[in-house]
């Protein structure tokens, strides 16, 4: 591996998983040694990799050690990095959310205390809303603090579960986040960085696009063919062919995987048969 081999950074923790198996369904194989923390990839040529936690992950690719890696939304906003993001892998959305207690008023009188682990992202947000107060920082559990120990919480949230229990109710949304790609600005400026930067995109982009659509494959009459064509949701114009024996037509379409609740009884209404659904295991436009 040469000196200017691109240096990716692959998360540690929660993201892990889900960042791996997108990586896996790319083509991308991570082997993790007995060191641990330096991972082999097999085909992703030109690149050294290391595992990192998202946050320390935004922080290197902000000061330039890291060329790429995966971090959430979140904490490149609440840093004030400077990246370029590249793709969101849809992967851990979640909403930076605000909560008070299920009884308080809003909005607060002067005074409020807000607790945060995210004091940029909270500040700017008090600073926005107008709201006057003393911010207060956490590490970890933000939810226990109201009402004993805050008036409000700016936290982040899949489902509002959390918040619930603990008898929060939502009062406003700061961010949204997901995990997502990002490169240094510097390593985008790199011919040979670049290069693989932009095969890497294509790849996954490719299995983000495949997991949202699957393939629809059916056969239709002669005087059915219009009706079902226009049904169908699919990239750009389905493919059409005819079947054996010059009796109807075989159509072909890659459609959005969540409109087959009621895209299947609208094809079967429109005259389509023997539909066969498969999944996509990666689209590329």
């Amino acid at each position: 591996m040469t000196a200017d081999s691109l240096r990716f950074a692959l998360p540690k923790g929660r993201m892990q998983d889900g960042v791996f198996d997108l990586l896996a369904a790319a083509g991308v194989r991570i082997t993790i040694g007995a060191r641990g923390y330096r991972p082999t990839l097999r085909g992703l040529d030109g690149v050294t990799a290391k595992l990192l936690k998202p946050q320390n992950i935004v922080e290197m690719l902000d000061i330039g050690s890291r060329d790429l890696g995966f971090a959430g939304a979140d904490w490149v906003a609440e840093k004030g990095a400077d990246l370029v993001e590249l793709l969101d892998t849809e992967l851990d959305p979640v909403r930076i959310v605000a909560a008070v207690p299920e009884t308080a008023a809003w909005p607060p009188a002067k005074g409020v205390l807000v607790a945060s682990e995210y004091e940029r992202l909270t500040r700017s947000w008090m600073s926005r809303e107008g709201i006057e107060g003393r911010f207060v920082r956490t590490y970890g559990a933000t939810e226990v603090f109201p009402p004993e120990d805050a008036d409000c919480i700016v936290d982040n949230t899949a489902t509002g579960s959390t918040l619930a229990a603990n008898r929060l109710r939502i009062v406003d949304e700061v961010l949204r986040s997901s995990t997502r790609l990002y490169a240094s600005p510097e390593a985008m400026k790199d011919a040979s960085k670049r290069a693989i930067v932009d095969d890497l995109v294509l790849l996954l982009g490719s299995v983000i696009e495949a997991r949202g659509r699957v393939m629809l494959e059916l056969n239709v009459g002669d005087a059915q063919l219009e009706a079902v064509v226009d049904s169908l949701p699919c990239l750009r114009r389905p493919t059409v062919s005819r079947l054996f024996g010059e009796q109807g037509y075989a159509v072909k379409a890659a459609v959005p995987r969540k409109d087959l609740p009621k895209l299947l009884p609208a094809i079967r209404a429109a005259g389509g048969t023997d539909v066969v659904v498969t999944p996509c295991a990666q689209i590329v436009r």
